[in-house]
């Protein structure tokens, strides 16, 4: 049994999404009641899908009617998390074979790096980049021939991307099949640490990227609790992982134990009695696992968006207000970088996504009875991968946790509360992650300087312009402006004027992702400044209240010099800007169709 308000905020997304929810299950029940693919096509279409198999499995999947697995890769070699991807397929392959099984990399999808990217003009390109992975995904998919489908990816735009497009293939059973995090270089904190001190020019470019190259250093996911290890977490939560595969590193007999398990989980779900589509399987008790597990481990304000984009694909309706209620009982159990000192392996030793998810089933705050790819359902997630003796196990978890500064049970929580905040006000609609805002922070009240790009705030840095206490009001950061990059590189300069001692906030319809960490952030305001959000509104020197106890976001000017305030316009050599170079002229349909951050920032509604 679910708590009363975990029942009560699921009851009222069901009651919501009824009509679109209702309309998704019987377009993916029309297209789950067809004849498998090789006996559905004509021998045209037959032929050329099969073409360069070898001749048994051309035999297996087309006379002996063998289930055939489609595999849509995010490989590349150029992002550490993807790297180890490279291998997968011939894995998958012998492991499907020794289960009469055939496979296919059905198509590849793009991923970029968020971290190569930041302040770049490739950033421009990075949320509307989940858009296009969904529609690669479609394009991999729809040669349909295929009775499931694994999909490899793991970081921040990649895992929603794959997600919106395997529930719109809501008639496959699915997987995800990660590759795991690097190993521990050096500490997050200490990077902050030279990050701060470049910003102040206390140390020179060889410092700062030897600090960088020490952080970032090898094959997997950077070790931070940032977008691309929340997504591990959510799949976990979800039910759409192997149990515990989140974050067992890349290279190891574990993580080809667990790569080869995911083939036969898929397997078993793949008709007859234990028939378990993806579109059937994410229901809205399963987006609500997600979103708990979210806000009990402190994670990406990015999923603010991607999964609210990725409950709309399964015709499931969410919005911040109820991220918001959830968060207010659900207890933050984990403290992981920026929302503590550890990384994303001291969270697994301590005990990682199975020891938050046994805690929050125990504790009535997600619902156990949903069905999971793995058979035992998703009390299995509660358990811990071994291997013993050559054989892939799982074993209980022990009660207590493995590091109390880590991890923690839900009887003795680091907060009573997720973290995450609604705000609300003549500024629009915003959300703050506060678990890793120090209390005295939690109200700012300060004068505005306002900015339409992160480079004019970095230069009032460097300037010595800023020197003060202030809100930084950073807009025509949001989808149609720009796509909405996420502004990290505020960080450090704010950090900086913060360790000062001045009162200093950042208000902006971009993002910050989950890598924003202890400067006061009131992100995604929506609606965003070029489209007439009230964000345009703001002057130099309006005081800007932000209020994550009370939960308000506002402009303290009268309200009737407010109401007749025009609302700023973007400059024309930005709006230019925006719009040109390094491949930002093709997505300049995404930015025109784009729908507002609280409703996903989709380009195909």
């Amino acid at each position: 049994m679910v708590t009363a308000a975990v029942d009560r905020i699921t009851r009222r997304i069901q009651a919501r999404s009824a009509a679109t929810r209702s309309a998704y299950l019987a377009r993916i029940e029309r297209f789950g009641q067809r004849d498998r693919g090789a006996d559905r096509m004509g021998c045209a279409n037959v032929a050329h899908a099969f073409a360069a198999l070898p001749a048994q499995d051309k035999l297996r999947v087309v006379v002996q009617r063998a289930p055939h697995i489609g595999v849509v890769t995010a490989y590349n070699d150029m992002l550490s998390a993807h790297q180890p991807y490279e291998g997968y397929p011939a894995q998958i392959r012998e492991a499907a074979r020794a289960l009469g099984a055939t496979v296919q990399v059905a198509g590849g999808v793009p991923a970029m790096c968020d971290g190569v990217t930041q302040g770049q003009p490739g950033m421009e390109l990075s949320l509307f980049s989940r858009d296009t992975i969904a529609m690669a995904t479609a394009i991999a998919l729809t040669h349909d021939v295929f009775d499931a489908a694994l999909l490899l990816g793991v970081c921040d735009k990649i895992v929603p991307g794959l997600l919106i497009g395997a529930l719109h293939f809501g008639h496959l059973p699915c997987l995800f099949v990660p590759a795991g995090p690097m190993s521990t270089g050096l500490s997050n904190s200490e990077k902050s640490k030279v990050r701060e001190m470049a910003a102040q020019g206390h140390v020179g470019r060889d410092a700062l990227l030897e600090a960088e190259s020490a952080a970032y250093h090898g094959p997997g996911t950077c070790t931070f609790y940032g977008t691309a290890n929340s997504n591990q977490m959510l799949l976990e939560a979800m039910g759409l992982h192997v149990p515990g595969a989140a974050f067992v590193h890349p290279h190891t007999p574990l993580r080809e134990a667990l790569t080869r398990e995911a083939v036969s989980s898929v397997l078993q779900r793949v008709r007859g009695a234990h028939y378990l589509p993806i579109g059937r399987q994410v229901d809205e008790r399963v987006i609500v696992n997600a979103m708990v597990a979210l806000l009990a481990t402190g994670g990406s304000t990015n999923h603010l968006i991607h999964w609210v984009a990725v409950a709309r694909a399964a015709g499931i309706l969410i919005d911040w207000s109820d991220f918001a209620e959830l968060s207010a009982s659900t207890p933050l159990l984990a403290r992981v970088y920026p929302n503590g000192q550890a990384d994303v392996n001291q969270f697994q030793a301590a005990g990682g996504p199975g020891f938050v998810l046994r805690e929050l089933m125990d504790a009535g705050l997600m619902h156990d009875d949903v069905p999971a790819v793995d058979r035992r359902g998703l009390r299995a997630h509660g358990e811990l991968p071994v291997l013993q003796d050559g054989q892939l196990r799982w074993t209980a978890l022990p009660p207590d946790s493995g590091d109390a500064q880590v991890v923690r049970g839900a009887a003795a929580p680091f907060s009573a509360s997720g973290g995450l905040k609604l705000l609300t006000g003549n500024l629009g609609r915003a959300v703050i992650k506060v678990s890793a805002v120090p209390e005295e922070r939690h109200i700012i009240e300060a004068p505005a300087r306002v900015f339409s790009d992160q480079e004019s705030l970095q230069r009032a840095f460097k300037a010595g312009e800023l020197d003060r206490d202030f809100v930084a009001v950073v807009r025509f950061q949001g989808p149609r402006a720009n796509g909405m990059p996420e502004l990290h590189k505020l960080t450090p300069p704010l950090a900086v004027l913060q360790g000062k001692g001045f009162k200093v906030a950042l208000v902006t319809d971009g993002r910050m992702s989950g890598a924003s960490g202890k400067v006061p952030a009131a992100i995604h305001c929506s609606p965003e400044a070029l489209a007439g959000g009230p964000l345009a509104k703001v002057r130099d020197g309006d005081v800007i209240r932000l209020d994550a106890v009370a939960g308000t976001l506002a402009a303290l000017v009268d309200p009737v010099e407010w109401a007749a305030r025009e609302t700023a316009v973007i400059d024309d050599t930005a709006a230019e800007d925006n719009a040109h170079g390094l491949g930002r002229e093709l997505f300049a349909g995404l930015r025109r169709n784009v729908i507002s951050a609280e409703e996903g920032a989709c380009s195909w509604m």
